[in-house]
């Protein structure tokens, strides 16, 4: 099992068990991403390697391959586990996908590009398998299972915001039919193919409220200094402002909760992430509104 202290020494050691297991030649490895997951790109093999960075990432890998198979049954422009490799690879007591690569080519996506494929996802027939109910909390205590990750105070303080906004989505009245959801519906799970945006990861998939997929890019309207506003365009793209109905400050704040929490289990593994944790962490215990940065 993954526990959150991935050495860049041991994830070097997994990536070539993973590719020695799959007959991927890992020469050219590149690590792209190194936050949940460590990803790797292998330019020469077409392919994408993904490491479980910790045991709560672990767990939703069965159901990430589930919502991969069913999203590319019915054509949905969505990354693709690679052919002729047994799901997941498990290899140094670590867990894998590998997938392949879709080379970032195209136009940047944009808010009216995520309508369009929200859209899509959002008309899919229900799937065979049965898709875990959203419970947007479990995710965000198993990060914060551990409390030696933390000081007490500010593990104390993301405990009791995480219980604030449960009691509060139990008075949300969501006015969106309920279905399927990506569940992280932002524009960095959007990869720019050449044929156009392929969605990526599922880690976040659901049976739940849309008005969650339309979420991550107006909270990144408001917390992030991005350069144009995505938020108008997949408004007016969807149909439906997620910003003007009074549900909204509950998601905004959970969306924020879990923008902070995310990358607690990989903090120790991964020190590059630190200090906009800091700043992230800082700026809601403290109410502030500041800008936030993505993560490297």
């Amino acid at each position: 099992m993954a526990d959150g202290t991935l050495s860049p020494a041991r994830l070097s050691t997994v990536l070539t068990e993973v590719c020695a297991a799959t007959g991927i030649d890992p020469n050219d490895a590149q690590l792209i991403k190194f936050t949940n997951n460590a990803v790797f790109r292998l330019p020469h093999a077409g392919a994408v390697v993904r490491i479980a960075g910790s045991t709560a990432v672990e767990n939703r890998v069965p159901k990430v391959i589930q919502v991969a198979t069913w999203l590319a049954e019915h054509d949905v422009p969505a990354v693709r586990l690679l052919p002729g490799v047994k799901q997941p690879v498990t290899v140094a007591g670590q867990l894998a996908t590998v997938w392949e690569l879709v080379p970032s080519v195209g136009p940047v996506p944009t808010g009216t590009d995520m309508a369009r494929l929200l859209k899509l996802w959002h008309g899919l027939p229900e799937p065979t398998f049965t898709l875990p109910t959203w419970k947007p909390l479990d995710s965000i205590r198993a990060r914060l299972a551990d409390p030696d990750l933390l000081p007490a105070h500010e593990h104390s303080f993301l405990t009791r915001r995480a219980e604030e906004i449960e009691e509060e989505l139990a008075d949300v009245q969501f006015v969106l039919p309920q279905g399927p959801i990506w569940g992280d519906a932002f524009l960095g799970n959007l990869i720019p193919g050449l044929s156009g945006p392929v969605v990526c990861d599922f880690d976040g998939s659901a049976y739940g409220p849309r008005e969650w997929d339309l979420t991550p890019i107006a909270v990144g309207a408001v917390r992030f200094s991005y350069p144009k506003d995505d938020h108008a365009l997949l408004a007016k793209a969807y149909d439906f402002d997620v910003m003007t109905w009074n549900g909204f400050p509950v998601l905004r704040r959970l969306r924020e909760l879990q923008l902070v929490t995310s990358v607690i289990p990989v903090l120790r593994s991964n020190p590059g992430l630190r200090e906009q944790w800091r700043h992230r962490f800082e700026s809601l215990r403290n109410g502030d509104p500041s800008r936030w940065t993505p993560y490297a």
